[in-house]
């Protein structure tokens, strides 16, 4: 078993022998360990912390005062058994005694202290980039259980294994046959550095999860990129001499060559701004990342299914959950869908584990499958995620010659598909490659949907959504995602997914628990009456030109899906085996489409959202940034405002086309009756609740807009 790092609390050990005196049933103990006698799963839980009650003792409706159990899950899995063996690498994975390879994955679990008034519904959540998450207090009115189990064990930045309140999962090195290392090259990248101090190498937010082999330089590349495309074409690039870098820590006061550190590199002459550094490697010991897909599973499978461990250690919630309902949002939602593309809805004893499935603004599947992986990218130049099918049917793939195939191809073989609902914003769209999904990579026709699958598409919102604030003064110009990014231009985006995301959860917890048929899917189609999905350029999606804006934009601004040349020995279906290009080639750009926007720029096709339809200004799902390296680009998946002016004169002197803030609604009670007409829209087609609607109507007529 790998080492661990985290160990139970003296308070832990105690609840856990309390736990262990618990006596089971006759029945309870027929049923231990049924789903890990063949192909593996959980064997042992630990609880190393209880707090009963929980949240200061409140009472949650009817189900009463709650209770959070933190634990580990210790498993095993046998790679022989197809659920297991397409994970990449776990054949070279030690074994212990049983043949098996074992993992450890930290869990969080909240619950009714009296499982008798539970409604028997579990939330099983996939932590963001280790992000520990709470069950909230609606869900615990209704008696739901919360579960958050760790999935991503690349040991790095937020998912480091020495950090506390954190969900990981503590995976195997792989090793070549005879015990030797595994060696492979990655990439990293350090953009918009500036001086003498070394800079770690960053993917997205969190250090880049593996090291050189060696410190010596000769042995790696570092290269200059003066500037480059959105869809990878380079300017001037130079080869940095292997002699005026060094993989080591640098300041002020002790510039180069510093102190060795095989974590950050250091420049003599300190780095030139607005600039990329790339640097090719060679390191070893991969870890099987792929195991945390079983994890999630096994330990989902585990609370579902069994009364205890292999040890008599009770199932906390054992016989009390009768539906899982998992959730993932950005990166964990991109979790969720390759989770389900590789077939691990099917625990090894043959069950099925979710029963819905709510993958959030995630248009892609996680990069997590193969070696060396490095999930926390987010698709930037050279970062995958798109490879192979991110449809949920069955489709063709003539533009990269792949074959067809689609999400849920797996899961319907064995018919342990669950129900599932997606929403996106117009963030994914413009940054984060969702446009796939629903037209291919040959945008000629709509996907279509299957039965199971509910779509929601919230437009003009940027990543997650913004504030929601009714407030003639736009909110603050937002940073560029990404460490390093840059800033954008125009002030952040405050059209929020909030509300529609309270009604989703309400429908999807009736799907699931009752069976109550949701709203029908809503998001831009080629079909129908008028065409709302176009070319990414301003003519064809009818922008406007308004003053503050570049007279070209937003064309040209579109993160494309790139056609990679990862080497032969990667499988672009599954995103797995082993990239032998690094940094990979691009073979061609892959066509992208985005909504159509009306008069005011905004965006026409998806669900109703009362300050997109009552608006303040435009709202773009994409910013430009201001400066530095990427300086006239996208602003990665930040979003944007552009207000309207209040008065019709103030326009005119501007020179902007959209009305103004007076001429649309009159005046202050004008914009609250038409806040009240677009509530009323929402409730009627299912998608705003009656109490967020009154919420909103009130927050409308507290606002500042056209007051005297």
């Amino acid at each position: 078993m790998p080492a661990l790092l985290r160990q139970p609390a003296v308070a832990g050990v105690a609840v856990a022998a309390l736990l262990l005196g618990w006596t089971p049933s006759a029945d309870a103990e027929r049923s231990a360990g049924q789903g890990t006698a063949a192909g593996g799963g959980v064997t042992r839980i630990v609880i190393d912390e209880l707090t009963s009650p929980a949240f200061g003792g409140e009472e949650f409706g009817d189900a009463g005062q709650y209770e959070t159990l933190a634990g580990r899950a210790f498993g095993e899995l046998d790679p022989s058994d197809p659920l297991n063996a397409i994970i990449q690498d776990i054949a070279l994975a030690p074994r212990n005694e049983n043949g098996n390879v074992e993992y450890m994955a930290t869990f969080f679990l909240v619950k009714p202290i009296d499982m008798s008034r539970s409604s028997g519904l579990m939330w099983h959540y996939v932590p963001n980039r280790g992000g520990r998450i709470t069950l909230p207090a609606n869900l615990r009115a209704n008696g739901d259980i919360g579960l958050s189990s760790g999935w991503q064990g690349d040991n790095s930045g937020g998912t480091a294994h020495d950090q506390a309140g954190r969900e990981i999962v503590d995976v195997p090195i792989a090793k070549n046959p005879d015990g030797s290392a595994i060696t492979g090259e990655v990439m990293g990248r350090i953009i918009n550095a500036e001086g003498l101090a070394s800079q770690p190498m960053i993917v997205h937010s969190n250090p880049v999860p593996y090291d050189p082999i060696t410190l010596d330089t000769t042995q790696a590349s570092l290269t200059v990129i003066e500037s480059e495309t959105i869809d990878g074409a380079t300017g001037p690039t130079r080869e940095v001499p292997s002699a005026d870098w060094a993989w080591a820590r640098c300041t002020e006061e002790d510039p180069f060559p510093g102190t060795p550190d095989p974590t950050e590199i250091c420049v003599d002459g300190g780095f030139e701004q607005n600039r990329v550094y790339q640097v090719v490697f060679t390191t070893q010991d991969p870890p099987v990342l792929g195991i945390g897909f079983a994890a999630f599973r096994d330990v989902g499978s585990f609370f579902k299914y069994e009364f205890q461990d292999h040890e008599a250690t009770p199932n906390p919630v054992a016989d009390g959950v009768s539906w899982i309902l998992s959730r993932g949002n950005s990166q964990s939602g991109n979790f969720l869908r390759a989770f389900l593309h590789l077939g691990f809805n099917q625990d090894t004893a043959g069950r099925q584990v979710q029963d819905g499935n709510w993958p959030i603004i995630a248009g892609r599947r996680v990069a997590l499958n193969f070696r060396f992986a490095m999930p926390d990218g987010v698709l930037k130049l050279y970062e995958p995620g798109s490879e192979g099918p991110q449809w949920w049917a069955k489709w063709p793939d003539h533009t990269r010659g792949l074959p067809t195939r689609g999400i849920l191809d797996r899961c319907s073989a064995t018919k342990t598909c669950p129900k599932i609902i997606e929403h996106f914003g117009s963030a994914e769209i413009w940054a984060l490659k969702l446009g796939p999904e629903w037209v291919g990579t040959d945008p000629k026709a709509d996907i279509p949907l299957p039965a199971n699958v509910r779509r929601y598409y919230i437009p003009s919102t940027r990543h997650g959504g913004g504030s929601g604030s009714f407030n003639v003064e736009p909110p603050s110009i937002p940073a560029c995602p990404s460490v390093g990014y840059g800033r954008g231009t125009f002030p952040d985006n405050p059209v929020p997914h909030t509300e529609t995301r309270n009604a989703i959860e309400f429908h999807f917890r009736n799907w699931v628990m009752e069976d109550i048929t949701p709203p029908p899917s809503r998001w831009p189609q080629l079909r129908g009456r008028n065409r709302d999905l176009v070319e990414p350029t301003k003519e064809a999606m009818g922008f406007p030109t308004i003053p503050g804006v570049p007279e070209s934009a937003p064309t040209g601004l579109i993160n494309p899906v790139l056609d990679y040349d990862f080497g032969p020995e990667f499988d672009y279906s599954d995103a797995s085996g082993v990239q032998t290009v690094v940094p990979p080639t691009i073979k061609q750009v892959i066509p992208a489409l985005v909504p159509r926007v009306d008069a005011d720029g905004n965006e026409i096709g998806g669900v109703p959202v009362v300050l997109r339809d009552a608006p303040l200004g435009t709202y773009l799902g994409w910013n430009i940034t201001a400066e530095g390296f990427h300086a006239g680009k996208i602003c990665n998946y930040a979003g944007g405002m552009i207000p309207f002016a209040t008065t019709r004169a103030e326009r005119l002197a501007n020179g902007d086309p959209r009305l103004s803030l007076e001429e649309r609604y009159g005046d202050h009670d004008g914009y609250v009756a038409a806040v009240e007409r677009a509530a009323a829209t929402a409730v009627d087609e299912g998608f705003l609740l009656p109490d967020d609607a009154e919420a909103l109507i009130r927050r409308a007529a507290d606002s500042n807009v056209l007051r005297p």
